[in-house]
């Protein structure tokens, strides 16, 4: 983590602050916060083969906590990336280290461009930028989740989704689903 954060300085990038995003899974309701999105409380309510999305205030945890007969925590499903923010140029970057319970699962490396709204204009220019520090371990495809949408406009949900399906994979190396 140190390495990568050493890299963005050393590339002539700025720390602008820290950066977290979190998830507990409450039966098939993931409810997740972004520190770049501060007001706004994300969940994604799982119904079968289909997600649906709900963007609310702050004050969503507190009807989570009123709903607690029909969604309850399960033990040890809190997964938080937390870490630096980078910028440069035109690019924002975000460096986090994964934790559930407090036990370390990885890092996740998150870049935006931030003029284009449309990945579609401009996957090719944040891969090709992410491929200069972090080399061959940068994947060509654009992510699952947003393949079928890469000429619509980004949206923070797109994000939230995103780190959904990382805290996803970390929970099932762990075999906590």
């Amino acid at each position: 983590m140190e390495a990568l954060g050493r890299k963005q300085r050393d590339r002539g990038s700025a720390e602008s602050g820290p950066h977290s995003c979190a998830s507990r899974a409450q039966r098939t309701v993931h409810v997740l916060h972004n520190s770049e999105q501060p007001a706004s409380v994300f969940a994604l309510l799982e119904s079968g083969n289909k997600i649906v999305p709900l963007i609310a205030d702050g004050l969503f945890d507190l009807l989570m906590l009123k709903m607690t007969a029909i969604y309850t925590n399960k033990k040890q499903t809190k997964i938080e990336c937390k870490g630096p923010r980078f910028e440069l140029g035109d690019f924002l970057i975000k460096l986090g280290i994964v934790t559930m319970t407090q036990n370390f699962k990885g890092v996740l490396v998150e870049v935006e461009y931030r003029p284009s709204v449309v990945l579609g204009n401009c996957w090719d220019l944040v891969r090709e930028f992410v491929l200069g520090f972090l080399g061959s371990a940068v994947t060509p495809q654009v992510p699952s989740c947003l393949q079928n949408r890469t000429n619509d406009i980004y949206q923070p949900m797109d994000t939230i989704q995103q780190y959904l399906d990382h805290f996803g994979q970390y929970r099932k190396s762990t075999g906590v689903i």
